[in-house]
């Protein structure tokens, strides 16, 4: 195998994506399936699941899938709940029939502001929704990753937040860094068995999400967004966001022949934010 064939994963690989159905964890779900693996998808959001079982039917008819890219199958489900994330399991087992993959990226942005503003049912859901669920996944995941015959791999999505500080973001940050502490310790747990754990820390990732948090963090200050946006970007190096596709092209590097030594690491994917 030469350098250039171990950057890509090998056609096949049974993927699961937590909120996988929008954002980041469909650029990376999509990822996955051009380069031949099979993903399946969950997603909270029944609109976001229409949406793309809709748009994968548009690329079937199209002839859009590229190699042995299959369609990518979704259950609808919270995965703060574990029923669902049972049901989630039931349908990796009917759809894949075993895993390769798991890449924990569902979370939520949670609530803006000081510490004594916070409400605690605000900052219970964000704990739930961002960590609780990394476990519920992982712990349903392990017994299938010892079966993947190149040895299975988790990538847990965290944040620049789980590096830095961050002020009036307290729920968020504090899961952040709580996700590289479950990855350095599963990675220490199973690298015996063969499985992989690491996890990315995106920075300002384009799209609606970042634009709904500068709203929320503008209005807490009192600024305006294009001011609020202008701050954000002048605590990044290369002073600009990062894109989706640089997070997915990370995620499949994990799980390509190249990243096959990479494990118990969090790698930031943020053009080098400084501050927060």
């Amino acid at each position: 195998m030469t350098v250039t064939q171990m950057l890509q994963p090998r056609a096949g690989l049974r993927v699961l994506v937590t909120g996988g159905a929008s954002g980041i964890g469909l650029v990376i779900a999509r990822a996955f399936a051009d380069a031949g693996a099979r993903v399946h998808v969950c997603d909270a959001s029944r609109e976001t699941i229409d949406a793309l079982a809709t748009a994968e039917a548009n690329r079937g008819a199209s002839g859009g899938k590229s190699g042995n890219a299959g369609a990518i199958t979704a259950t609808l489900a919270d995965v703060s709940d574990r029923d669902a994330v049972e049901r989630v399991f039931a349908d990796v087992h009917t759809q894949l029939g075993g895993l390769d993959v798991l890449v924990n990226n569902a979370g939520i942005a949670g609530p803006t502001g000081g510490v004594d503003q916070i409400d605690p049912d605000e900052w219970d859901n964000t704990i739930d929704v961002n960590l609780n669920a990394q476990f519920y996944f992982a712990r349903r995941a392990v017994p299938l990753l010892r079966n993947a015959p190149d040895g299975g791999a988790i990538i847990a999505l965290s944040s620049v937040a789980g590096r830095l500080g961050y002020a009036y973001r307290t729920p968020y940050s504090a899961t952040k860094w709580a996700i590289v502490g479950l990855t350095k310790s599963l990675a220490i747990e199973l690298g015996p068995a063969g499985i992989r754990v690491n996890t990315i820390q995106p920075g300002i990732v384009k799209g609606p999400r970042i634009e709904r948090v500068i709203a929320a963090r503008a209005q807490q200050l009192g600024l305006s967004y294009d001011e609020m946006e202008k701050q954000y970007l002048e605590k990044v190096s290369l002073r600009r966001m990062t894109t989706p596709e640089e997070v997915a092209a990370t995620a499949l590097f994990l799980c390509s022949p190249g990243g096959s030594g990479i494990s118990g690491q969090a790698i930031s994917v943020c053009g080098n934010v400084e501050v927060l």
